[in-house]
């Protein structure tokens, strides 16, 4: 075996022990923490006058949007406490919202419940199994973790299409993962 191989074997053997020695669940409350606070900048700006508007008939209203977008960083706490959500046993009612304040209200209860669960979790916990269903109709099949995550996913994906709302009603768009055209703090 070659010098050169060696060393990339070495090289490999160090990332493997680096990655394995990261701590994940400090990684992951970084990342929702950072999450959290972007947000927290587009619920703060949802006008109330259009909570009931929508920029098409097959779209969610503005209200169902931002209420679902505030009450996801509490499903970090429902992965950590539940195996799982049927919605045949538990339908999903909308939080009730009036305002840019209920939202940012709601945003900061949900956030904080999933960091006071995500703080206590261990490593080992991430791995056991939670299933969303409705009735026998299995929508998701995940690790804790793959749900956390799915949770992150789905609170940038719903906020980019918030996004999209605000601008087209001419609201100026918070920066998220770097400037946007209306904002250009990075």
């Amino acid at each position: 075996m070659s010098l050169a191989s060696l060393l990339l074997m070495e090289m490999h053997l160090t990332e493997t022990t680096k990655l394995k020695n990261m701590d994940l669940i400090k990684l992951l409350l970084k990342e929702f923490e950072a999450e959290f606070k972007t947000t927290k900048k587009f619920m703060a700006i949802v006008p109330a006058d259009k909570l009931d508007w929508a920029p098409h008939e097959k779209s969610m209203k503005m209200k169902s949007l931002a209420s679902h977008i505030a009450e996801l960083p509490s499903w970090v706490s429902m992965a950590l406490t539940t195996d799982g959500l049927d919605f045949a046993t538990a339908p999903y009612e909308e939080n009730p919202v009036s305002s840019a304040e209920d939202l940012v209200n709601l945003l900061e209860k949900s956030y904080e419940s999933g960091k006071a669960e995500l703080e206590k979790a261990s490593e080992a916990d991430l791995e056991g199994k939670w299933v969303l269903q409705n009735g026998e109709q299995v929508l998701a099949n995940y690790t804790k973790y793959e749900t956390i995550r799915h949770a992150f996913s789905q609170t940038t994906h719903h906020r980019a299409q918030l996004g999209v709302y605000l601008r087209l009603l001419d609201i100026p768009i918070p920066g998220s993962y770097g400037p946007s055209a209306d904002d250009q703090n990075f």
